[in-house]
């Protein structure tokens, strides 16, 4: 009887502890008081309420650029007649960037062996003058492959119900792959203007304008997502630094412009990165600063002059390649072009030019950025360090055509492969003597003081000399300013290279008809 009676005393000393704590609870929550009252009111008055953001303010900006831009882009219809073999006849060359704007080909029947058919283009371009004067890209209505203008070129208006309009190329800048073409409405038109694109910044809205895929009148936002995009190494790529974005860009956008909030035109939509063809979220503009420069020489004189002074060089920072010629700024000379105005200047291999006009010179684009905006026939003033010693020379500015024009001759190839071949070792590729008939006519070229070089005649992917970018059938001259004239005395100086140590190597590489010389340098791992 006792154990059946035992349960309830510890639930009655449980409830106890429970109503005890629950009324101590009560007398201290009513002696806890706010250190400083507030009325409601002003608690009210100091705390800003959120609100939520308008769902349609950034829809209405977009709407209200699209609607103020539209009348202004064009969209442009080509059609070439091009030529072509019976054998290869169906499988046409790609052009550059993968031609990707040129995918509207009509071609005959096969069976009829043709040796032409109709290729058909679209594109879009800008209107930047009432009187019809129209901003394209280059490849919209020139043949890239031989730098002639296309046969036909057709406009279109929009909103002008189907009208087409016959155009004419007023100019055409392949170097920035810009172009202006003339139509006549009979009426004045809609005209866009050009914004700042240096004022534009990583992250900032924009839209794409253009005719995709035939498409008029297309509209695409996205972001500004880089500046200063090189995607065209070379001499090539020399005046194009792109604005980047992931506003949609598809074949037969190219011309048309990439536009700010405020409605201003801050890029022309030239290319895409793409895997398939289409758009992959990664497009490329011209900036609108250089399209302006380029479209008003081009309304003016029909081409864009630059000035150039005759040099080769490496357009990348080397920091390597200028501590071993005691500098820690400014481009070295690879080569000077014979005749040039940097030859007459007595420029020479290995000048290390510091400053233009007391400007100092950072990178090979700031040297061709300086020079190329320079008056043909002006004079520079070039600080150059030659030999660790500073010096100065005045040159006349030349004309950037007639001197690419003359480095682009025609190729003579001819190498012997008889000669003994040494191992690379160190520097990861292959060499061996040069012919006395090669040696002879490299001296001639280069006009060197005695025969020198041996020939490149293999590279170890993934080696050294493979990322330093010697290829085969490039001519060493020397090795750390040690000159090289056979492959068992470029075998003796490179057995001295020990990781750690800079590399310079002087290389002679052909481009036409001739030499041009180059330094390449890193740092061994």
């Amino acid at each position: 009887m006792r154990t059946q009676r035992g349960w309830y005393i510890p639930v009655l000393a449980v409830l106890l502890t429970f109503g005890v704590g629950v009324g101590i609870g009560a007398l201290v929550s009513r002696s806890v008081r706010p250190a400083h009252p507030t009325p409601a009111s002003a608690s009210a008055a100091e705390a800003a309420p959120l609100a939520i953001p308008s769902p349609i303010e950034l829809s209405n900006s977009f709407s209200r650029v699209a609607e103020e831009i539209e009348p202004a882009v064009v969209n442009i219809n080509t059609e070439t007649t091009v030529q072509v073999s019976r054998r290869y006849f169906g499988s046409p060359d790609q052009e550059p960037f993968g031609d990707f704007f040129n995918h509207f080909f009509n071609f005959p029947n096969r069976k009829g062996k043709p040796d032409s058919y109709q290729r058909r283009s679209l594109g879009s371009g800008i209107i930047l003058d009432p009187k019809g004067y129209v901003l394209t890209n280059y490849h919209v209505v020139m043949q890239t492959r031989d730098d002639k203008p296309v046969d036909r070129i057709e406009v279109y208006l929009h909103g002008d119900s189907g009208a087409k309009y016959r155009a004419r190329i007023v100019g055409a800048d392949k170097a920035t792959d810009l172009a202006v073409i003339k139509i006549d409405a009979g009426k004045p038109l809609a005209a866009a203007q050009f914004g700042d694109s240096n004022s534009v910044r990583v992250g900032d809205w924009v839209l794409a304008i253009g005719s995709p895929f035939g498409l008029n009148s297309t509209v695409t936002a996205g972001i500004i997502s880089a500046k200063g995009r090189d995607i065209e190494p070379g001499i090539e790529g020399q005046f194009k630094r792109f604005i980047q974005t992931d506003a949609a860009i598809n074949p037969g956008n190219s011309g048309g412009p990439l536009v700010n909030l405020a409605g201003q035109i801050i890029g022309v939509n030239t290319a895409i990165a793409t895997s398939q063809g289409s758009n992959d979220g990664i497009g490329f503009a011209i900036p609108s600063n250089t399209a302006r420069k380029v479209y008003n020489a081009l309304i003016a004189t029909g081409h864009v002059p630059r000035g150039a002074i005759g040099v080769t060089f490496q357009s990348q920072n080397n920091p390597a390649l200028l501590r071993s010629f005691g500098a820690n700024h400014g481009v070295v000379v690879d080569s000077v072009e014979p005749g040039s105005p940097a030859e007459r200047a007595g420029l020479k291999r290995g000048d290390v030019i510091l400053a233009i006009d007391g400007h100092p010179i950072r990178s090979g684009d700031e040297l061709v950025r300086i020079i190329s905006d320079r008056k043909i026939g002006s004079e520079l003033q070039i600080n150059l360090l030659r030999n660790g010693k500073p010096v100065s020379a005045s040159v006349e500015v030349g004309d950037r055509n007639q001197i690419i024009a003359t480095q682009r001759a025609e190729a003579e190839r001819g190498t012997n492969d008889n000669s003994p071949e040494q191992a690379g070792g160190t520097l990861g590729m292959s060499v061996r003597d040069l012919t006395p008939e090669q040696a002879m006519k490299l001296q001639r070229a280069l006009q060197l003081g005695k025969q020198q070089g041996v020939l490149v005649t293999q590279v170890v992917p993934e080696g050294f000399a493979a990322e330093l970018g010697i290829e085969r059938e490039d001519v060493v001259l020397a090795v750390n300013h040690h000159s090289v004239s056979s492959a068992a005395e470029f075998t003796r100086l490179q057995s001295t290279l020990k990781s750690g140590n800079d590399v310079l190597l002087l290389i002679a590489r052909r481009t036409g008809s001739t030499f041009t010389t180059l330094f390449l340098a890193d740092r061994l791992p």
